[in-house]
C-alpha cells in the first residue's frame, strides 16, 4: 500500500509514448511551455499596470457622467423645439 514506484512510472511513460508518439508529445510540451510563459507575462503585466488602470477607470467614469449629461441636455433641446 505504498506510493507509485519508479518502475510503475516507467511503464506508464512507455505506454504514453507508444500511444501518442514522440513528435506529438514534443509539440504538446512546447505548447504547454509557451502557455505558462504567456500566463506569467500576463500576471506580471497586470501587476505593473494596476495603478494606471485605476486612473483610467476613474477617467472613464467621469467621461460617462459627462456624456450622459450632454445627452440629457440634447434631448431637452429637442423637446423644447418640437
Amino acid at each position: 500500500m505504498g506510493g507509485i514506484s519508479i518502475w510503475q512510472l516507467l511503464i506508464i511513460a512507455v505506454i504514453v509514448v507508444l500511444l501518442f508518439g514522440t513528435k506529438k508529445l514534443r509539440n504538446l510540451g512546447g505548447d504547454l511551455g509557451s502557455a505558462v510563459k504567456g500566463f506569467k507575462n500576463a500576471i506580471g503585466d497586470e501587476k505593473d499596470s494596476t495603478q494606471p488602470a485605476e486612473k483610467t477607470s476613474d477617467t472613464l467614469a467621469d467621461n460617462t457622467a459627462t456624456s450622459s449629461t450632454d445627452k440629457t441636455k440634447e434631448s431637452q433641446k429637442e423637446n423644447s423645439q418640437a
